[in-house]
């Protein structure tokens, strides 16, 4: 069912400004949508604190094998810190937290080398010289692939990618540290022909809410006018916001994992969503229909180009 706008604070570090938007009815203001995206963490693809930390188990009894024999608690400690460390480097600047840069961080910190203080920045050089970058790239590699392993796609998210998409063009637009790791997802759930474009911040140079992101998604998915755009994400700040302030209509979904360690806000009265969803599986009722899709519409999945 959709839902009544709420307000709130941001929870996030995203940064958000501006004075409140009105929006006006659903019912007339979605009839000419003709691409939706969607952001993979916590929309598509729920995230809860105990499928990231398998993947972050995984990674860990990987590393501790093969680069130092250290003991995983060891890891773990050193990867929180740094994970968290990102995020408030990176997060304010709209940029995305290099998975290569924090395991170079991670790998230093076993090999002996002493962090930062946590308002002082990384010698990222220094740190690089702990590691090859033939193990760097190992460590990401396998953290991707842990992802995969550890998080099943959700059984009804192929079938309603692909009812969209019968009348829409349908991609994904997400904030995602290694762009391969969402590529290979939706190639292993079998999403990827239902789906004109697969955009991701690593690949963009920046993170939602930063409009460049969304400029490129509308250039993957051959949209003539942003207002034809519907984004559905459950992160106020990167995916409403962001969404209204690129000119998009926006779906803001409310039935993300209570203890996911992913990044989120909450809404705080600067825009209002176009739709308030409990859940994904909400979306299609709250949509008008739609004609089927010009015929010269691309079907073929394209990345965003990078920027």
């Amino acid at each position: 069912m959709t839902r009544t706008p709420t307000s709130g604070t941001p929870t996030s570090g995203t940064p958000t400004s501006g004075t409140p938007t009105s929006r006006a009815s659903a019912a007339g203001r979605l009839d000419d949508v003709r691409c939706i995206t969607f952001d993979f963490g916590n929309t598509l693809v729920p995230v809860d604190r105990a499928a990231l930390r398998r993947v972050v188990e995984l990674t860990g009894e990987w590393a501790i094998r093969h680069l130092e024999p250290v003991p995983i608690e060891t890891f773990h400690a050193v990867w929180a810190v740094e994970r968290e460390r990102q995020f408030r480097e990176d997060i304010p600047r709209f940029r995305e937290a290099d998975l290569a840069i924090r395991f170079g961080r991670v790998i230093a910190r076993l090999r002996g080398m002493t962090a930062p203080p946590p308002d002082l920045a990384w010698d990222d050089a220094a740190a690089a010289g702990r590691s090859d970058p033939g193990e760097i790239a190992a460590a990401v590699e396998v953290y991707s692939r842990s992802f995969i392993d550890a998080i099943p796609p959700p059984p009804d998210v192929g079938p309603l990618l692909a009812r969209l998409a019968a009348h829409r063009r349908v991609g994904i637009l997400s904030n995602w540290p290694f762009a391969a790791t969402i590529d290979r997802y939706v190639e292993s759930a079998g999403w990827a022909e239902h789906l004109t474009a697969v955009v991701v911040s690593q690949r963009v140079g920046s993170i939602k809410p930063h409009p460049s992101i969304f400029a490129a998604a509308e250039a993957a998915l051959g949209a003539p006018d942003p207002a034809v755009c519907l984004h559905v994400g459950d992160d106020w700040a990167a995916d409403v916001v962001g969404a209204i302030r690129a000119g998009w209509r926006a779906a803001h979904i409310h039935g993300r994992p209570e203890d996911s360690p992913l990044p989120s806000s909450d809404a705080d009265g600067t825009v209002e969503a176009d739709l308030e969803l409990d859940s994904l599986a909400d979306l299609e009722a709250a949509l008008p229909a739609a004609p089927p899709v010009p015929p010269h519409v691309p079907k073929a999945r394209a990345h965003a180009p990078q920027q």
